[in-house]
């Protein structure tokens, strides 16, 4: 049996580290922040309180499974994640957000448990994973932010130089170039571009960009994202 300070203990350092992950949800204006993450963990800590508790008092009458509760409070959490979660045209946004909710589900559990050690670096693991790990990302080479389209452009002299001019004005560089007319003296051309932003992932465009990029750009009849 718990007594009542290991109880205020384990639910304090739940409230420690839940918020801890919570105010640097708070802190980029996300949908789940401080008080979200400091109740999750409470709660699965809590949980896992009551699962001890469960086996403490009935274990001499039934076959209890002490890890049945925390089991749950995992698959619930896939819920209140998934209102995290949301899409912006071809963006979703919000699962990090959802992943942390996740983590400190787990954390709190860990605490409930009496798993102190586990608790803890898994916070500061995580923490990690929120503030350091977001500077190095920007400098993974993602190849979703290639994208390819197809252009009807007049057959004319100095028309693919006016396209790389409208891309490049906004940070857009063109990796690749193909060519197709069906004869010199046809009026139009098929231009094939795969195109990437210049910058890094923090100045990601989509699909629907190029098409605003080139809407106005003298000589192109058709554009087609593939």
């Amino acid at each position: 049996m718990l007594s009542v300070n290991e109880i205020i203990i384990r639910l304090a350092l739940a409230v420690i580290l839940g918020g801890l992950v919570g105010i640097e949800r708070e802190s980029i204006r996300r949908a789940a922040g401080f008080r979200t993450h400091i109740l999750v963990c409470i709660g699965a800590s809590l949980v896992m309180l009551l699962s001890l508790h469960l086996y403490g008092n009935y274990r001499n009458y039934s076959d209890i499974d002490p890890a049945r509760l925390g089991a749950q409070v995992i698959s619930g959490m896939g819920f209140l994640g998934a209102g995290t979660i949301i899409r912006e045209g071809n963006t979703i946004k919000g699962l990090t957000t959802a992943a942390s909710l996740w983590t400190v589900a787990a954390i709190g559990l860990a605490i409930g448990a009496g798993f102190y050690t586990g608790a803890i670096i898994a916070t500061i693991t995580v923490l990690l994973a929120l503030k350091v790990f977001t500077h190095l990302e920007i400098y993974i080479p993602d190849k979703r932010s290639i994208i390819a389209i197809q252009l009807t452009i007049d057959n004319v002299p100095g028309q693919l130089g006016r396209v790389a001019e409208a891309l490049g004005k906004n940070d857009i560089s063109i990796i690749q170039v193909s060519l197709d007319m069906m004869t010199e003296e046809s009026e139009t051309a098929l231009l094939t571009l795969k195109v990437k932003s210049k910058g890094n992932k923090q100045h990601e465009f989509h699909k629907e960009d190029i098409a605003i990029i080139l809407k106005d750009t003298k000589g192109i009849r058709k554009i087609t994202i593939i």
